[in-house]
């Protein structure tokens, strides 16, 4: 494939190298275009424009997400992030005093915080520990199971390590002992093979700045047709329920798909800029997308090596993953985020460690430079 159009799709990599796509993305050309022409059409005719119509946006992105995901596009739901979908998880199922949640060791807030309300009902809140391989992880979450587990939430991926969890093994030990399976899809979708099906996913929830290249403030929230009626709508808004814009009589009929959790009116310029990025990578061809990710992250990693760095995902050689975590044995990581700073490189330092994320758009040579750079050090 020819990658150099990609490239030319973000005027980005004119300023600087982004490797920080596990954290946020930059625009593409593409998602500017359909932004330009929209507000262009809103401009002249408000919300009647016939540039981009509401229900034709929303069900072009449920559409694409639903094959990605391997589900329907009535499981999905449009919010705004990971934490906001957590929340409406882990406040709409029933606990009892002394249910258990397992959650993941240095876990990404998003995950954390929504779950913590449930220890004034008693709930006791479980940490696995994060281990450096994901077989060493399965064991490690076994022994914690109890009878009193009720909820098992961890990422797809360790945003710390870039550890990918195998999801699929994890979601059949729930599936044998009736546990709900929580997953926080912010580090997976899109960068990893993720089937809701395969792994018994009940929930989850994920952004779309990150793998997805989509904007900030957008999120995605997945509930199995099996789980809907059982999770309490924590808000109601006038989007959740049926014959929603016919606002009088009231109605008390919740929608019977996700969306009853969009609650109102959301930021359809974000719908917009998302439904371009997910296009974007859908000519591409999302498997192409993964294997194109996988390839830079494993081309950086083998680079860092030869140059004395040490790199996590060598601990997990059968997982590949496009996050690389790495360290420099004797230099500290804030002297590293230096050197890649002057350098006009955007990574991440996290627990100690430099985060590298590439993407698409981000060419060999662009990972070659950045390595010249960490050489000097």
């Amino acid at each position: 494939m020819d990658w150099n159009p990609i490239y030319e799709a973000y005027a980005v990599n004119r300023e600087m190298i982004w490797l920080n796509n596990s954290g946020t993305t930059p625009a593409g050309s593409h998602s500017v275009k359909a932004l330009s022409l929209y507000m262009q059409g809103y401009a002249r005719k408000g919300i009647l424009t016939e540039v981009a119509r509401h229900s034709k946006v929303k069900k072009k992105i449920k559409k694409i997400l639903s094959e990605l995901l391997n589900c329907s596009p009535d499981e999905l739901g449009l919010i705004h992030n990971t934490a906001e979908g957590m929340n409406f998880i882990s406040h709409g199922m029933d606990f009892g005093a002394e249910d258990e949640v397992i959650l993941l060791e240095n876990e990404y807030p998003s995950n954390v915080y929504p779950w913590r309300h449930l220890e004034k009902k008693g709930v006791k809140l479980v940490t696995t520990p994060m281990e450096t391989s994901p077989e060493a992880f399965l064991q490690a979450l076994k022994r914690l199971i109890t009878a009193k587990t009720r909820v098992i939430s961890l990422s797809a991926v360790h945003w710390c390590t870039g550890m990918p969890l195998p999801l699929e093994q994890i979601g059949a030990l729930c599936q044998e002992k009736g546990i709900d399976f929580v997953v926080d899809g912010a580090q997976g979708v899109g960068s990893q093979l993720l089937d809701t099906q395969k792994a018994n996913i009940a929930y989850m929830a994920f952004p779309a700045w990150k793998w997805l290249l989509g904007p900030l403030g957008l999120g995605v929230l997945y509930i199995s047709k099996e789980k809907l009626n059982s999770l309490k709508p924590i808000f109601i808004g006038t989007e959740s329920v049926v014959q929603h814009q016919e606002y009088l009589p009231y109605k008390s009929e919740l929608k019977p798909t996700t969306d009853r959790f969009t609650i109102s009116t959301a930021n359809f310029s974000d719908w917009v800029y998302f439904e371009a990025a997910l296009q974007f990578l859908r000519d591409i061809g999302f498997a192409a997308v993964r294997d194109r990710i996988l390839e830079l992250s494993a081309y950086l990693s083998a680079g860092l090596a030869k140059i004395g760095f040490k790199v996590l995902s060598d601990q997990f050689p059968d997982y590949p993953t496009g996050i690389v975590v790495c360290e420099k044995p004797g230099v500290g990581s804030d002297i590293i985020m230096q050197q890649l700073k002057q350098n006009k490189t955007v990574a991440a330092e996290r627990l100690g460690r430099v985060r590298f994320s590439p993407h698409v758009y981000i060419s060999p040579q662009q990972l070659d430079e950045v390595l010249r750079v960490l050489k000097k050090l």
